[in-house]
């Protein structure tokens, strides 16, 4: 699940409690999409003037600011807002951290994504797919309906879809598991999935928690554009490992990037991942790599988005393995 882009949050037109405030806020939203960011975040500046404590309007100041080009103005408003925000609903912390400002938390930025794809949820497969050229799901499938028939593996009898969205991967999972279960972290887009009855089970939750709290039933687990959100890829692993049976796959997605950094932060609030990072932490989780390839997997802006696209297998035998006495070296 992943839109194109930040996206104001709906909590950002909730009234300021000033009608004059409301006015100069109204008049900036329409210049802002009539392309004058610069007018705009001059109004919402004279707006915050009124109401100094209306975080959702310093979110929309620090918006306007930055596609103005005045980063020091946006940095200056997500600071504002940062301390206003005490639940992190509007990703100040991300915003700063991705323009160098700041450092981001540890793992998934809950309230912020919660709050972000509850609005996405009503434009979400029009939004991603119509206009972004989005193809994740079709191209994790077509790689696991490969490996399945490698493999010689005709069906699955439990598949876990995090971050299931709107069921996008699940449609296509759905004849391959005798039981499908979602998760996502919004319960607006487990109320739009839930309209098409794809899934047998549906939770709301953060996905490494429900991982973690899971026994190892799964025997198939994808994630498509669902870790771009949460940061370091190994607590991830660490969770997703054990929730799977020996012999289980995991098939997910990643934006990548060629540094040598394991990740960064990007304006668009999502995490790119260094490409061999990755593959050293597949390998360090004790997954066996079945499919590793790169690919654009969507558009923003217009400019391809290339990610990496990951099949890999709990070894069969892990668990034997990990209860075996180890082998004494013979003396010379």
């Amino acid at each position: 699940m992943t839109p194109g882009n930040p996206l104001v949050l709906t909590k950002a037109f909730h009234s300021s409690g000033d009608v004059i405030a409301d006015r100069r806020a109204g008049y900036a939203k329409m210049l802002a999409e009539g392309g004058d960011h610069t007018a705009a975040a001059d109004l919402m500046s004279q707006a915050l003037e009124i109401t100094p404590d209306w975080a959702a309007g310093w979110d929309l100041m620090g918006a306007y600011a930055e596609k103005a080009g005045d980063v020091s103005a946006a940095i200056s408003a997500w600071r504002h807002l940062e301390a206003l925000d005490d639940e992190g609903v509007f990703g100040a912390g991300l915003k700063l951290a991705a323009h160098g400002a700041g450092v981001a938390a540890n793992g998934t930025a809950v309230s912020y994504v919660e709050a972000l794809f509850d609005q996405y949820a009503p434009q979400f497969e029009h939004a991603l797919v119509d206009r972004l050229g989005y193809r994740v799901p079709e191209m994790l499938d077509e790689m696991v309906s490969q490996e399945m028939a490698r493999l010689g593996i005709a069906g699955f009898a439990r598949a876990l879809d995090l971050g299931c969205g709107t069921g996008l991967m699940g449609e296509r999972l759905r004849g391959k598991t005798e039981h499908l279960e979602g998760i996502d972290v919004s319960a607006a887009m487990i109320a739009e999935t839930a309209r098409k009855g794809i899934y047998d089970v549906l939770q709301k939750a953060e996905l490494v928690a429900a991982l973690t709290a899971r026994r190892a039933d799964a025997d198939l687990v994808t994630a498509a554009d669902v870790f771009i959100y949460c940061g370091a890829i190994q607590p991830v692993l660490a969770a997703l490992v054990p929730a799977l049976q020996p012999g289980g796959l995991a098939a997910f997605s990643l934006e990548a990037h060629d540094g040598p950094e394991a990740l960064f932060l990007r304006p668009s609030l999502r995490y790119a991942h260094g490409v061999e990072p990755t593959r050293d932490a597949l390998v360090l989780a004790g997954l066996d790599i079945l499919r590793f390839e790169t690919a654009v997997l969507r558009f923003d802006r217009g400019a391809p988005i290339t990610g990496m696209l990951i099949v890999v297998r709990k070894p069969a035998l892990a668990l034997a393995a990990a209860n075996a006495p180890t082998a004494m070296s013979r003396p010379d």
